[in-house]
């Protein structure tokens, strides 16, 4: 004898399938490309304020190392001082980054000169690389698609400027889809030109995450310019706003 199915039998098995369906949908779906960079950017630095010493390492071709050091105290995305530590000729300048305004401060000069974030520093490091610690808030984010990098699955983004005075106009950013991780990042101008290439690498355990301890920066125009920023005695630190002020470069310099 032939049985149908009870209504309410159906009606289960109609939930299950739907509630599959949406499973399967949802595992499918990209996550949210914000908040893939923001993630990335918990690794790369603290959230909270900090400091960090920073050399930079300049290879150019047959040209001999360009060495500088700097010394960072940043608090958030929009408050940064960089001071330069060496060398001892270039002692006491110190870029002051508030907001999206950037000033350097020269030890013989009375008045701070305005500069752009995307202006170069030293070798391919501009003010900005080292000035604005985030990609969050200063890009809006895209996610583009998912490709193999050493046999691990990477999400690759798109950055776009999000607003005028930003370091790059665009950026296209490679993280581990495993960890959040940031592997690779491509800059690129307003044309779409490809400006320069950084690496994230030596990767290691500080202030309770595994961050990269070393940049890559590699020249898109010019063959075999490479600059080298490694990063040293990372740590939170309790920053009044004060620091980040006109007034305050004074007691530095």
């Amino acid at each position: 004898m032939h049985l149908s199915p009870r209504p309410n039998s159906l009606l289960a098995i109609a939930g299950l399938m739907f509630g599959l369906v949406a499973s399967l949908a949802s595992s499918a779906a990209p996550p949210s490309a914000d908040a893939l960079v923001a993630a990335a950017d918990a690794i790369r630095f603290p959230q909270e304020a900090f400091q960090v010493d920073v050399k930079v390492a300049t290879t150019g071709g047959e040209s001999a190392i360009d060495a500088r050091s700097y010394r960072i105290l940043s608090k958030g995305n929009n408050q940064t001082l960089v001071m330069t530590t060496a060398p001892a000729s270039e002692r006491g300048q110190i870029l002051l980054m508030k907001d999206d305004d950037l000033w350097v401060f020269l030890p013989k000069v009375s008045q701070p000169v305005r500069l752009p974030l995307s202006q170069k520093l030293t070798g391919q490091v501009a003010n900005g690389d080292l000035a604005r610690a985030n990609f969050a808030g200063d890009y809006a984010a895209k996610h583009l698609r998912e490709e193999a990098v050493d046999g691990r699955a990477h999400h690759v983004l798109e950055l776009t400027a999000a607003r005028r005075g930003v370091t790059y106009q665009r950026v296209l950013y490679w993280v581990d889809a495993k960890n959040n991780r940031p592997h690779k990042a491509e800059f690129y101008t307003v044309s779409g030109a490809l400006l320069k290439t950084a690496r994230y690498e030596d990767f290691q355990q500080v202030e309770g995450k595994d961050r990269p301890m070393r940049l890559i920066l590699t020249d898109a125009t010019k063959v075999g310019e490479v600059s080298t920023m490694t990063y040293t005695g990372m740590k939170r630190r309790s920053l009044d706003d004060k620091i980040f002020t006109k007034q305050y470069m004074k007691k530095l310099q």
